[in-house]
């Protein structure tokens, strides 16, 4: 699996989880030059608090595209280390 976004691979990874249609990458998949966590957290209820990444490629910024579960719930304990995508990322 790729994720792409700015016509430029970000992630890939044949190790990916799918959870409710969302390709989980692991963290050591990202291509970190181009991440910069930011100051979003969201909130899932069984998955836990999400945190975020933006995404900066050739002077172009894709604003919290890129999330996150640092210490997700029991349920969601699959997808710890894992980064997900969406907002304009292709993942294929």
């Amino acid at each position: 699996m790729q994720a792409i976004w700015n016509d430029v691979i970000i992630a890939e990874s044949d190790d990916t989880v799918e959870v409710e249609g969302n390709h989980y990458f692991p963290f050591d998949s990202i291509k970190r030059e181009y991440f910069k966590k930011t100051d979003l957290t969201t909130f899932c209820g069984w998955k836990g608090m999400a945190n975020y990444y933006s995404v900066e490629i050739n002077g172009k910024t894709n604003k919290d595209c890129a999330w996150y579960y640092a210490e997700p719930n029991d349920a969601a304990y699959k997808i710890k280390g894992m980064v997900a995508f969406w907002n304009g990322v292709k993942v294929k």
